[in-house]
């Protein structure tokens, strides 16, 4: 990883934190794919945009309809548990 990305991604996990008032370091507790057979929703707000076979990291299991998650752009925002297979 070059100097540039490790800066990068330094950034974006502080706005992360800021964001979501999340405090401590940023620890994924699982991985979790999307539904294949879900539609692709383009995400905004608060939701992240979704694409069918994903794989997401799950940072926070904030209540029985949302999950904080992250995925491989490294963006992180609310996912409906719907999306996620248990």
């Amino acid at each position: 990883m070059t100097l540039k990305e490790c800066k990068k991604e330094e950034k974006a996990d502080k706005e992360f934190q800021k964001k979501f008032k999340f405090e401590g370091s940023i620890n994924v507790l699982t991985q979790m794919m999307v539904d294949p057979a879900v539609t692709e929703k383009r995400g905004g707000g608060k939701n992240l945009p979704l694409r069918r076979g994903e794989i997401l990291d799950v940072i926070q299991f904030t209540n029985e309809e949302q999950i904080l998650c992250r995925n491989s752009q490294r963006r992180c925002k609310s996912v409906g548990a719907e999306v996620l297979p248990v």
